[in-house]
């Protein structure tokens, strides 16, 4: 199996004709974690929406490329077979449709033509996984994030990525409403996929969630790039000073590329975008 390469080179993106990505340059191998971090506003989420063709973004110049193949020209039904993998900041509820059929479709699409998801193996795993996660035992039956606590969203995140096996996986914001245990258990989760075949970049605000997963490479994003990129000093750096010494290294005054009025649309956006994603 070709180990996967996601590659991102010069990307420019604008949401309601609003520059938001303003040339990000990033390389993810299989085998590596990488941690973006960065104040809110700063262009973090709309790299992954972008990544995933978000349908509200539009790439107005750069390439994303998986194995030298142009993720830009793929839909994002085709983006997902390929092997991406987005956990959503805002996990979208979708009545009527359980975990279980959700996952056994989605698995299905990346089978090859005339085979199918053998069901008694796909009940053990999704057991299994579930047991892992601990979920409740009733979660395949229940409707995809109906009802779900915000935990119980990501938890069920990380639990579509477990099953699907995805060659690079994004993870938004996973530890966002998880409690000191759902995230020791999340982190757990996540490094049990860590291999040759599974590059993973993690999207963050805090420390914590680094404790639980150690990344290989460290990178801070303002104003709509990447500014600065390390190890597991940054994060040590950042815990202790913040990110005013960036700012002033930098010299930069003002690091978001979204205000908070604008960031309130571009997340109102992204919810109705994921249900749109969802029907695909």
């Amino acid at each position: 199996m070709q180990k996967p390469v996601l590659t991102i080179s010069e990307l420019h993106a604008n949401v309601e004709d609003k520059e938001i990505l303003k040339g990000v340059n990033l390389e993810i191998k299989g085998g590596e974690v990488h941690a973006i971090m960065g104040p809110n506003g700063t262009g973090k989420s709309t790299l992954s929406s972008t990544i995933m063709g978000h349908p509200k973004y539009h790439v107005t110049s750069g390439t994303v490329t998986l194995n030298e193949a142009n993720v830009l020209e793929m839909s994002v039904d085709e983006r997902a077979r390929a092997g991406l993998f987005l956990a959503m900041q805002y996990p979208a509820e979708v009545p009527g449709v359980t975990n279980s059929d959700f996952l056994r479709t989605a698995m299905q699409t990346r089978m090859e033509d005339g085979k199918d998801v053998p069901l008694f193996k796909f009940i053990r795993e999704l057991d299994k996984n579930v047991e892992k996660l601990e979920m409740r035992e009733d979660l395949p039956h229940r409707y995809l994030n109906e009802g779900f606590s915000g935990g119980e969203k990501k938890r069920n995140e990380i639990l579509q990525m477990l099953m699907l096996k995805p060659n690079i996986a994004i993870l938004d914001e996973i530890d966002s409403g998880l409690d000191v245990d759902a995230l020791r258990i999340v982190g757990e989760a996540v490094n049990s996929m860590r291999s040759e075949n599974f590059g993973c970049l993690l999207i963050t605000h805090y420390q914590r969630l680094l404790d639980h997963i150690k990344p290989d490479f460290v990178h801070i994003m303002m104003k709509g790039r990447i500014v600065k990129s390390g190890g597991a000093e940054l994060i040590e750096k950042i815990d202790r000073e913040g990110y005013d010494w960036i700012k002033k290294e930098l010299g930069i005054d003002d690091e978001r590329v979204i205000v908070e009025e604008q960031k309130r649309k571009v997340t109102s956006i992204g919810t109705c975008a994921t249900k749109e994603m969802l029907d695909l």
